[in-house]
């Protein structure tokens, strides 16, 4: 197993939002603050790595026909654990995040990693696996909520430590000392342009990737 491709897959290349396009309804919903963004990403890391090992431990013996229905049961179950964990160890983060940590049992890119890869790899891979796409969607929530927040209100990860506990109140800043008060920004179509524009940066840098490739490969041919 090639785990730096992996790590590359999961955290770029095939990222859960901006190469797979899944998970957009939590992504716009939740992300109007960096530490929103933060939340919804550990609750959705943690849910793929119950999953994935989960899944992955017991694969020799779900049988074809019943494959379907078992992984939505341990999807379910993974959610409905990290869903009262975080409502007993981070009740005001619960309150914000809300119906959106339950849903995340419908959430296709969970789903898709435990059908496509977790049921057939063995635990480890299948962890890392987890990890690697947990941690792409989650960088992303939080470059979502960063941009809208910051734009905004002119703070980033606002009340980290209220959501997240005290360990996080490092994060808190305040970026300008007057609210810029772009309040597009953290409504719905804040949201969407701010993927779009995540999505555009991305694809230049791919393309400015891939053009030394495509120059070498054609220098190549010529040579040849």
């Amino acid at each position: 197993m090639n785990y730096p491709q992996l790590f590359r897959e999961g955290l770029w290349d095939n990222n859960v939002a901006m190469g797979q396009m899944l998970a957009l309804c939590p992504l716009l919903a939740v992300t109007t603050s960096a530490t929103n963004g933060l939340g919804m990403g550990i609750a959705s890391l943690a849910v793929l790595v119950l999953t994935n090992t989960l899944i992955s431990s017991i694969r020799g013996i779900i049988s074809s026909q019943v494959r379907i229905p078992v992984l939505i049961v341990l999807i379910a179950t993974a959610v409905t654990l990290v869903d009262m964990a975080i409502n007993a160890w981070m009740h005001d983060l619960y309150k914000v995040l809300g119906l959106f940590i339950a849903l995340i049992v419908t959430n296709c890119a969970i789903f898709g990693r435990a059908e496509s890869f977790a049921s057939r790899q063995p635990v480890v891979p299948a962890i890392a696996d987890a990890v690697a796409m947990g941690l792409g969607f989650t960088w992303v929530l939080v470059a979502i909520g960063a941009m809208r927040e910051v734009l905004g209100s002119g703070t980033l990860f606002a009340n980290a430590s209220l959501l997240l506990g005290p360990h996080f109140a490092w994060l808190e800043t305040q970026i300008f000392s007057a609210s810029p008060d772009i309040l597009i920004a953290i409504l719905p179509p804040g949201a969407f342009m701010a993927l779009g524009f995540l999505i555009v940066i991305k694809r230049l840098i791919d393309q400015r990737i891939q053009k030394p490739t495509d120059t070498d490969s054609d220098l190549v041919q010529i040579s040849t």
